[in-house]
This record gives C-alpha cells, structure tokens and sequence, in this order.
C-alpha cells in the first residue's frame, strides 16, 4: 500500500480546506500505475478501484499524481449533514443501498460515499435530492461513472 498525493486547487471561498489529499492506493503490473483503495474527501473525479499514474516527487519524498488511467466503475457522492440528527437516517439508506463511506476526524458532518458500480444510482440519487429538499443535506457529486450517468 503506497499513500499518493493528488494536489488541490483551493478557491477564493476556501474550498477545499485542504490543498493536499493523500489517497492510499495499491500497485498493479503496470509500472508507476496505482490502485486508489479508498474514497476521496475532496479529490475530484477520483473513485475507488480507479487506476491513476503516479510519479515520484523526490524533493516532496512522496508519490504524486500524474493522471487518470481507467475508471473502475464506482462513483463518488459526499455529503455535509445540515442537521446532525438524520445522519443515522441517512446512514441506514446508504447500508441498504450498498454504499460504503468514510469519515475524516477534523471534518465530523462530512461523509465520503463510495457507490459500487452495481448500486443503483438513479434511485440512490432520487432518495439523496430528497433529503437535500428537506435540508438535512447536501450533496457533491464528484465523481460520477459512466456507468452510474447511464442509470
């Protein structure tokens, strides 16, 4: 398992909070070719299983990201809870939908969600904009399959 750095463009607003995102990935047969082995908090068009080229970055002594390869098939979604108390709610739908998620100590209202390619996006989505209308919510689509865009 390698950690690599993907580089981040901060706007005028702040956003993201961070201008480094380190992803862990694993190596494949394809020389400096990597695996991304978990979800993205602020990367964007990055998912899980995507295959990126790396390079060495020998005065930062770390990988850095050099490219997109191959899409996996999954998306990424992140959500930022407005009101803390659907977050289980929210929790539930996305266990039952099949998603997995991630969360970042210094960010507690934010999840990452990872939506494997055979989760159902268009209703995945629909139940998403509803918590979205009603305010509990809000959504970012980061990074959306060309699976998941069909649905």
């Amino acid at each position: 398992m390698f950690k690599v750095a993907f580089d981040l463009d901060v706007d005028d607003s702040g956003w993201p909070p961070v201008s480094v995102e380190r992803l862990w990935g694993e190596k494949t047969d394809v020389k400096f070719e990597i695996r991304v082995v978990n979800t993205p908090f602020f990367v964007r068009g990055i998912s899980f299983g995507d295959l990126v080229r790396v390079r060495a970055d020998h005065e930062r002594r770390e990988l850095v990201y050099d490219g997109f390869t191959t899409a996996s098939g999954h998306s990424t979604v992140r959500i930022i809870f407005m009101r803390g108390e659907v977050r289980q709610q929210v929790e539930q739908g996305l266990r039952e939908a099949g998603c997995s998620w991630e969360t970042a100590g210094g960010f507690p209202n934010l999840l990452a969600v990872d939506i494997p390619p055979g989760v159902s996006y268009r209703e995945l989505r629909r139940w998403l904009l509803d918590r979205v209308d009603s305010g509990d919510i809000e959504i970012q689509e980061s990074s959306v399959s060309a699976l998941h865009q069909g649905g």
